[in-house]
């Protein structure tokens, strides 16, 4: 199942947004984002009812289908669920996109601006192609936690034990996402919860990705470099892998007035920026090479806890 969402991101890329159910997802929480009172209290406690009931929307309707589909054949639920866990992921999209942004650096300003609209949500009007391609290589080791990682994880665990649980907490996960991509802002008290909530969740898929791309590089020493400059960030996770890409690296990671990652190198090159598309996705391999034997492990101390203990019985 694994292989077969990975491969089905890598063969066709993300689905159209006007068919994609994490953006029908965004829609709802786009309608959820109002003044539901007049207090910034009474916001911040209707983000909190938002952060704990609306990633079970998706949760359920992961679930639901990967059970109808177990009701018909194994296989059949195996199907459901795959396609699941590759509508809650994304790798082929975000290298194109950075490798867009990155190409358009050489010699269009303008695309490079426009295109990194996808990636972050800096202003880019005045930026330099040096500082667009370190805010494209920020957001492509972010992206790999949040759009990779921190669904694939969970997965791995619970499909073993059970599809449905694990189709609904890759859902879950996605939807913690989408609620602090959408309302994680200090300027929106009513997201304050969502924010919390996805600090907790990312905590451990930040820094197994932040692992996985020290790996791809075989340059595994990167994390302690990095761990210098992994705090800096407001984020308590995006740091650890943007640190560890620019260690690896060897470049500069710099957001404006925000923070300066590994500041004693040199703002990165097209061919620098290159090498990071390509080691983000070797990182993702090695996630995914992870994820299998996080998966086969968990199929055989199941196992071996269903098989009774028999002693003493004479053939």
């Amino acid at each position: 199942m694994i292989g077969f969402a990975f491969g089905l991101d890598l063969l066709v890329g993300e689905p159209r947004t006007t068919v994609h159910p994490v953006a029908w997802f965004g829609t709802f929480v786009g309608w959820l984002d109002r003044e539901w009172t007049d207090s910034e209290t009474g916001q911040r406690l209707v983000g909190v009812m938002i952060a704990l009931l609306a990633p079970l929307v998706p949760a359920g309707a992961a679930a639901v289908p990967v059970l109808a589909a177990g009701e018909v054949h194994a296989v059949a639920a195996a199907i459901v669920a795959g396609l699941v866990l590759f509508l809650t992921t994304s790798l082929r999209s975000l290298l194109e996109l950075t490798e867009a942004v990155v190409d358009a650096t050489a010699d269009d300003l303008e695309t490079a601006r426009e295109r990194i609209r996808g990636l972050v949500g800096r202003d880019a009007s005045t930026l330099s192609p040096a500082e667009l391609r370190s805010g494209a290589i920020e957001s492509t080791a972010e992206n790999l936690a949040d759009g990779l990682v921190a669904t694939l994880l969970p997965f791995a665990l619970l499909a073993p034990l059970s599809l449905p649980a694990a189709a609904a907490a890759a859902a879950w996960v996605k939807g913690v996402n989408t609620l602090d991509s959408m309302l994680g802002y200090p300027s929106k008290p009513i997201g304050t919860a969502s924010a919390g909530l996805d600090d907790l969740v990312m905590w451990l898929p930040a820094r197994i990705t932040a692992a996985s791309i020290a790996v791809a590089a075989g340059d595994p020493l990167a994390l302690r470099r990095a761990s210098e400059w992994a705090r800096v960030p407001a984020s308590p996770n995006s740091g650890w892998p943007m640190a560890t890409l620019a260690c690896v690296l060897s470049v500069r990671l710099q957001k404006p007035d925000a923070y300066d990652l590994n500041p004693d190198a040199e703002l990165p090159t097209v061919e620098d920026a290159d090498r990071a598309v390509t080691l983000v996705g070797l990182a993702a391999a090695v996630a995914v090479i992870v994820a299998v034997g996080l998966a086969t492990a968990t199929t055989v101390l199941a196992a071996g806890l269903e098989t009774p203990a028999v002693a003493g019985v004479v053939p």
